[in-house]
């Protein structure tokens, strides 16, 4: 049987299954096609044109038509499209992008491990974890501790370390021997009367106290992003990872931290562990990497882990972890040109610059009447929308109010996704300040006609 399907919308919703959508409600919408990008805008199959505002998924650090990136890629294809690292096998990109990141750790690093997404990296880390510790004689120590509303990733493992409920729910996850402890936002979990500085200690306390419950012997790592994005884009209180920290020495704890969205300059340091001080184990990185230009992702690794690694690797007789595509020639072709152009541009550089504005204008929307909160870091934030500012009450999810926002911002020429009651903006970090007040421009206007849809549909 022949389908006819005249309009790229049709084929899609014909043909494709979208990740993170509701697949009923595709089914009547569509999609909205994107058919070509221009510095931090892209332009959709009807030639109108967008600000990126959440840079694809936080990933896309130069924007949509760097050129740079294309002729790198493309030299790549004509020398050497593909070759793997299984069995002692490298090739020039590989090597040198693995020393350039080694020289960019925020902390002293031995070895770079390749993948191709968050996901994997975060996996990645969690079988290590296990490896590690039957590598040094402590079998049990096998659990790991995440934070609800974290992210780290959807693949069976990475997706039980995500703290939020819709990667467990009918998923059956999370899987045993996963944790999660309390989320650090002051504004939603803080007490009355509580300062920053007294909740930090209480979720350090509560972390201790799941820790012994437990039972030390059992716990091998952390994992934490420097700064939650996904969960709501959530700044931890001043000494919380100081608190943290000297908890997880206590116990001989590794502590892993997740820089997929944090790190090569979102929050005006190279890495998210630069701005909080952190003292990782390990290291998780992706996304801007290669400013999403090619799927790419790496995980550092201290000498203490690879040490165990080498030792294991000598009792099995191999280190029995990889994937086809780890150190694709291509893709760490285009992440070593990617790191080329932040040094050359010095990208961190303008983040510092640019900054300030995003986050005082950010700051001004948490005057508008739906808007409980705003937060963010660096070219990072989000606006928290509540049904009663002073009371903090949330809307009902089936309200569906941020993603009632998310709609009215496209239609004002600016495309941010829904998370959660969260109106979210991390935008190209090529971004201009004349752009930045363009962006909260339209978002003012898309948020004022959110404001009267819910008081029109007695939200209030």
């Amino acid at each position: 049987m022949t389908i006819l399907l005249n309009s790229l919308e049709a084929r899609d919703t014909a043909f494709v299954l979208h990740p993170y959508t509701n697949a009923s409600q595709h089914l009547k919408d569509g999609p909205l096609v994107i058919a070509k990008g221009e510095g931090i805008y892209i332009i959709d199959s009807d030639g109108n044109k967008y600000i990126e505002g959440l840079g694809g998924l936080f990933c896309a650090s130069l924007g949509f038509s760097e050129q740079r990136l294309v002729d790198a890629a493309t030299r790549q294809m004509q020398e050497l499209p593909f070759y793997h690292s299984f069995g002692g096998k490298s090739h020039e990109t590989a090597i040198e992008l693995a020393e350039r990141l080694i020289r960019l750790a925020p902390v002293p690093m031995s070895k770079v491990f390749f993948a191709n997404s968050g996901s994997e990296a975060n996996d990645t880390a969690l079988k290590l974890v296990w490896y590690y510790h039957n590598a040094i004689g402590k079998p049990e120590k096998k659990k790991v501790i995440s934070r609800w509303r974290a992210y780290h990733g959807v693949t069976i493992a990475s997706a039980s370390l995500t703290g939020l409920p819709n990667n467990h729910r009918d998923f059956d996850l999370p899987i045993d021997r996963v944790l999660h402890t309390d989320c650090p936002e002051y504004y939603r979990y803080g007490l009355p009367g509580e300062t920053e500085e007294e909740f930090a200690t209480r979720c350090a306390v509560s972390l201790e106290d799941l820790i012994l419950a437990e039972g030390p012997d059992t716990i091998g790592a952390f994992f934490a992003e420097p700064l939650m994005a996904s969960g709501g884009c959530i700044v931890p209180p001043p000494t919380y990872y100081e608190k943290i920290q000297t908890i997880l020495r206590k116990y001989d704890i590794l502590l892993i931290a997740d820089e997929v969205i944090c790190g090569f300059g979102r929050l005006g340091t190279m890495f998210g562990s630069e701005s909080f001080g952190l003292q990782p184990d390990m290291i998780a990185m992706a996304k801007q990497l290669s400013a999403a230009y090619q799927p790419i992702s790496a995980l550092m690794v201290n000498e203490k882990v690879h040490a165990a690694i080498v030792a294991e690797s000598e009792k099995i007789g191999t280190f029995g972890h990889g994937f086809t595509y780890s150190g694709h020639p291509v893709a760490t072709a285009v992440a070593l040109e990617t790191l080329k152009i932040y040094e050359e541009r010095d990208i961190v550089g303008h983040v510092q610059q640019v900054a300030p504005l995003f986050q005082r204008r950010l700051h001004a929307l948490g005057e508008h009447p739906l808007v409980g909160n705003a937060r963010g870091r660096g070219l990072i934030g989000t606006l928290e929308l509540v049904r009663n500012k002073e009371t903090k009450e949330p809307f009902n999810p089936a309200d569906g109010i941020a993603i009632h926002a998310g709609k009215q911002a496209q239609a004002h020429g600016v495309v941010t996704r829904a998370l959660g009651d969260n109106y979210s903006l991390c935008p190209p970090l090529i971004i201009t300040e004349a752009q930045i007040n363009d962006m909260f421009d339209r978002s003012e206007r898309a948020l004022d006609d959110t404001y009267t849809w819910a008081r029109t549909n007695n939200l209030y």
